[in-house]
Parts: C-alpha cells; structure tokens; sequence
C-alpha cells in the first residue's frame, strides 16, 4: 500500500538527542514544525512518521534507559493537521490516517523502555493523547490549552485518549474532559487540574521544567520517586457512561453524532482491549472525519481563529485615536457589568454616572463587590483588585466625562431617552470623543441625527453575559467618520473580544435573525400548536436552548419590546403576538415551571391568559418554517449589505448565540438541508464549502 499524503501538510519534524541523565543515557525526542509559537505543532502523515522513526531510533539505541517527548517553546502539539483533513474525499485516506497515529504513539506506550511526556505547553487533542500514551508525564505550571476537543468539532479522541484516559483516571473524569468540557466551549484544563485528576504526574514551573522533568525522570526510572495511581473502580463503569448519555441527549437530541460514538467508545473501553479499543476510535474517526459535522466544525474554527481576527470592511487601525479614559452612562446590571470589562483590559479610569446618587452607589459597588470575587477566587492579587477598584467611580454629573476618550451608553432601550442622553453628553465632551450605544435594536443614526458631531456615534453592541459572550457587533451609522470605527475596533480588540462590522439597521445581526426564529415559533403557538411540540421544534439542531427557554433568559419584557420595533421595521416578516402582551399584563414572565427533578410543566396560568386558534402543526412544520424564514432574513441581510458576506452572519451566530460549530453557524446548515435554495434560489456559500463537495 503505498504512502498516503496530505497536500500542503506543515510537517512536524522529531528529532532524537541523547542526553545523559545519572542512570544512563536517555533519549529526548523534540517536535518541531519550525514556525512561532503561534502556528502549533500538528501532525500530518509526514509528521507522524517523522516521530516514528524518531522512537524507532531511540528504542534501538543501546543501553538507553527511558524515552521523553516535548516540544518547542509553549507548545507540546495540538494534535492532527484539521485543516488537510478537510479537503480529504477518499475514505481510505483517513482510515490509513487514523491506523498510522495509533501504530506511531502506541510505540510509546508498550515498549519496555520507560516513556515521558514533558508537556511544556499547549497540548490538545492529539497531543494530549500522544502524551497519554507515555508511562508518566510532567507539565509546564504555565501551560495553556489543555483539553481532548474533538467532540467540540464534531470528531472523538481518536488516537487512544478514548481507550487510555478512562482506564487512567475512570470513567466519570474522563467523559468530564472528553464530552462535558469539549461541549461546553472547548473548555480547557487548567495545570493544578491535570495533576488533581491524575493525568499528570508532576508539575514544574517554567524557568527549568526541562530540567527538573529530566531530574524527576531520573528519579523515576532509578526507583527512588515510584508513581502510585489510584485504582479505577470498574463496578460502576456503566452506569457513570449511562448518566452522561442521558445528559447529551438531553442537551442535543442527537443532533450530532460525535458525542454519542464518544460515549459508546468509553463504554466499551472497560472490556474491549488496547487493539480492539484502537480499532474502534479508527472506525468511528473514519466514518465522522467523512460526514458533514467536520467540514462545518472546521469552517467554524476558521471563523472563528481567522475571520474573527482580521475583520472585513474596518478602516486602518492607524486611525484609531488612543483610549484613556472611558465613561459608562447608566449604573444598571449591564452597564456594571461593562464597567468591569472595561477597566480590567483597557486599565484605564472608568466612570459610571446613573440618574440619582443612590443607583450610582449601587452599580459601582456592584463592580467593585466583582472585583472582591475575583481576587477571593485566586484570579486577581489584592493589589491588582487594589487598583482595578481605584479606576472605577461614578458620578451624577456629566462633566465627569469632560475629558473621555470614549463614552458608552447602556440606558433603557428608548430613543428619544438615549437621544437626549446624546444631546446631554455633547455639550461636555471632547469633539473627538467616542459615543458608543450599547443598543440591541434600535437606529443607530436617528439617535446621531441632531447632533453636531454625528460622525462619532458608532454601535456597539454586547451580548449577556458581557464577561462570557465574546461577540461585538459593531455598527456604523450613516455618518460615522473612518476614525470614530477604528477607535471602536481598537477598544474591542483590547477588550478581548471578537468584532463584526455590521450596517445601522434593525437588530443588526444576531437579534435581527432570533427575533424573526422566535416570532415564528410563537406564532405557530397562537395559531392552536402546542407549547411543547413547539419547544421542542429545533431540537434536531441541537441548539444551546429550546424557543422558548431563550424567551425567559432574554426576558419576556424584553423580548416583546425588541419584537415590537422589529415589526414596526418589518411588519410584513416580523410577527408580533399578542399573548405575550397579555402575559406581561397579567404579570406572568415564564412559560414553564420547573420541578426539582429537573421536569418541567406549562405554568397552569399561561393556560387561563394564552389565546389560541385551532390550526396544530407538527414539530416537522414548525421547524421547516422556522428555517424559512432564517434562510429568508439572511438572504435579505446580505443583499441589503448589513455584513459582507454569509462567513460574517455565521460568525455573529457562532459567538453571538453560541449556535453549535458542527452546524457551521447557520448557513452551512440551511445550505446542507436544501433550505437556502428553497426559500432564495441560491446557496449561501458554494458548493464544498462548510460540506462534503456535491
């Protein structure tokens, strides 16, 4: 069989140093892809042979006395070259692929020879698992990006972390790692967790990790610091595997299959043995490496790592003006929320200013009583807490902002409130300064259109929770200057947060599109559909939360507010239901009632308020022409020029409304389903893009 390939691979070279320890010789094998630190090691075909040999040679070195493997500066490797993968069609590709990286780790872990894993920087997925394969492994104290996400993307642990790491540390802390953190975000393992979870066994910090990892390897191999693991408890094995089972479905209703063939390949990893647990990951690697869920997951990193990062249609950043003072307007939940942000990245003075002294009071020491938590949690030093609290105060006059650079507004979403508020502000700022709206909905331009200086008034637009959600949108109204957007840009970079440029117009993009999914639900709920057949509509989609548990989390009031202006814009498309009027009117703020088994129940008071027709549709109908209407509002978004292109609405949707990467946002998906054509006549994105090519 001859050799497979990978066009365009970034090879990862091995190589073998022999280094001598007090008990003999030992072989340091280094992997190295020859780029910085921000192009991570990965493995193609040719990297995977390269460290094969390199093991072959260390294990026929005579009289060596243990083999290590690290990598180069903050990064061990992050496992197999994704992006190749993407483009590859041919089934026995990947499953020769799959069977090379399990034949060139598995050297590691069963050669009489003791092996190391000296992880002194990011080591996901593959090379978590390229570290599991070794008998013992030592972590850099500092490292970053600790994690199994293959899930995340649509893929399971497939070169042995879903045999080696449940028979290392148990079922229940593995599928936490492998399933649970992985659909939570990619959530990554911090150092002091490795260890506590046993997947480590020593931690050393930066300054000399390779040398004490080589002294402690030492001591290892010589008997003096025997490793001890605690026993897996194998009776319970099932029944752990079961219980997470029933929390993916809950969560997902098999929307993807990645999670399901990770929890069957550790199910059966307590009685299947290292080659018929290996031979499985090759299968299900296989058959989830050539469906669509992968391409969708890679297009969504690459969104996400890419897009994200250099985003379209934003001026020089040579014009942005510095930041050294910020002011928030309004002392509210969310403007306290923005005032902390603000001042831990940008470090500067930040000032809040509310209507009366009191609900000043209370927001700034909301922020500080957050910056207390932090520092009681062991994320901030008290001398960083010190100085965060010493940069936000507040004040009820406006001259506070006399000398901002940069004024974000958070009032109640009215108009004519935060035009005065508009009007107000000019008369003590700077004529360069920044005057941002944090507005979910409304003209970014009318409230810019009686002011002297219009060109500074830009969107910028948070998601809730402003510490979690990474999504900015950024709006640019009919008059705002090049400078007053590159400014914008810059503070968000600085913030840390992701932002798309979007046109002044209703909703922008992410409100603009759930507004439109939820109106459909609720309308098929007004016209006799039941409430849980409704609910439970898009759950082939595997969406972070069912209709109408967004409805509650956005808030019913607000919700119906932001609907009410949408279809004061678009009457034709955005329905406006009248029960939930009559809910808020009877003071009712919720559709379900939850039990403390986790079941719910319609609040029996919906039932007495709630008006209904006689037309029930299935879940089937419900959820067809909540997609239509999706692929509807995108294709009107895009020709209206609200972003540039589809990429952009799927970023907004990804990091703005946390829809899944395996979906690919939210065009991938209608695209795949046949629904853009449907409803537009067109594709969104062309043919093998985000899919398996037609």
């Amino acid at each position: 069989m001859s050799e497979i390939s990978f066009p365009d691979e970034v090879i990862t070279e091995a190589k073998l140093r022999l280094v001598d320890i007090p008990s003999g010789t030992f072989g340091l094998i280094s992997i190295d892809n020859g780029r910085d630190h921000t192009r991570p090691s990965t493995f193609g075909p040719q990297g995977l042979r390269s460290l094969g040999a390199a093991i072959d040679e260390a294990i026929a070195t005579p009289g060596i006395v243990g083999i290590g493997v690290t990598g180069k500066p903050f990064i061990f490797a992050v496992g197999a070259d994704l992006s190749a993968i993407g483009l590859v069609t041919d089934r026995s590709v990947i499953e020769q692929f799959a069977k090379l990286g399990h034949d060139v780790f598995r050297k590691l872990g069963e050669t009489s020879i003791p092996t190391f894993a000296f992880v002194n920087g990011a080591a996901m997925g593959g090379g978590m698992e390229l570290a599991l394969h070794c008998d013992y492994r030592t972590l850099d104290a500092s490292a970053a990006g600790l994690s199994l996400p293959e899930v995340f993307l649509g893929l399971i642990p497939g070169w042995g972390g879903a045999w080696l790491l449940p028979h290392l540390i148990g079922p229940q802390r593995a599928l936490d790692i492998i399933v649970n953190n992985a659909m939570n975000q990619n959530k990554q393992l911090r150092p002091a967790q490795a260890a506590e979870l046993g997947i480590v066994d020593a931690v050393f910090e930066s300054a000399d990790f390779l040398e004490r990892s080589l002294a402690w390897a030492d001591d290892v191999i010589s008997g003096r610091s025997p490793v001890t693991r605690a026993e897996v408890d194998t009776e319970t094995w099932d029944q752990v595997v079961d219980g997470y089972r029933a929390g993916v479905e809950a969560r997902i209703h098999g929307a993807t299959p990645a999670p399901y063939r990770a929890l069957d390949l550790v199910q059966a990893a307590r009685t299947r043995s290292r080659d018929e647990g290996f031979a499985a990951e090759d299968e299900a690697l296989t058959d989830l490496v050539m469906g669509d869920d992968l391409r969708a997951s890679i297009y969504s990193f690459d969104l996400v790592q890419k897009r994200a990062k250099r985003p379209v249609g934003v001026p020089d950043k040579e014009l942005a003006r510095p930041v050294a003072k910020v002011g928030i307007i309004g002392a509210g939940l969310m403007a306290s929320q923005l005032a902390l942000l603000f001042a831990r990245r940008l470090q500067v003075p930040v000032v809040m200013t509310d209507l009366d002294q009191e609900r000043l009071d209370a927001g700034v020491a909301r922020v500080h009583a957050e910056i207390d938590g932090l520092a009681s949690k062991g994320r901030l030093t008290s001398d960083k807490a010190s100085r965060l609290k010493g940069l936000v105060s507040g004040s009820v006059e406006l001259t506070a902002f006399a000398d901002a650079d940069f004024v974000l507004e958070a009032v109640f979403e009215d108009l004519n409130v935060k035009k005065q508020v508009f009007a107000n502000l000019e008369q003590v700022v700077g004529d360069t300064c920044v005057l941002a709206t944090n507005t979910s909905s409304l003209s970014v331009s009318a409230m810019a259109a009686d002011l002297a200086h219009p060109e500074r008034v830009v969107g910028f637009h948070f998601f809730n929770p402003v510490a979690v959600m990474p999504l900015l949108e950024i709006a640019r109204a009919d008059k705002t200057d090049d400078a007053s957007v590159a400014t914008a840009f810059a503070v968000g970079k600085e913030l840390k947060k992701s932002c798309v440029l979007v046109a002044d117009a209703p909703a922008f993009v992410v409100n603009r599109l759930l507004i439109r999914y939820l109106g459909e639900i609720t309308r098929a709920v007004d016209e006799g559909s039941d409430f849980e057949v409704a609910d439970r509509a898009m759950n082939p989609l595997g969406l972070p939360m069912s209709p109408f548990s967004l409805l509650q989390l956005v808030g019913m009031g607000v919700a119906a507010h932001v609907s009410a202006s949408m279809h004061a814009a678009f009457p034709d498309r955005y329905y406006l239901s009248p029960n939930l009027q009559r809910l808020l009117d009877a003071g009712i703020d919720a559709i379900w009632q939850w039990n403390n088994d986790g079941s719910r129940q319609l609040d029996p008071r919906v039932s007495e308020v709630y008006q209904q027709g006689d037309v029930a549709l299935s879940e089937e109908e419900i959820r067809q022409r909540a997609l239509n209407a999706l692929a509807d509002e995108a294709r009107r978004m895009l020709d209206e020029g609200v972003v540039a292109e589809a990429q952009d609405i799927d970023l907004c949707m990804i990091l703005g409304a946390g829809w899944p990467f395996w979906l690919g946002g939210l065009t991938p998906y209608l695209d795949r389903t046949g629904t853009s054509e449907a409803v537009t006549g067109q594709r969104f994105l062309a043919p093998g893009v985000a899919s398996l090519p037609n």
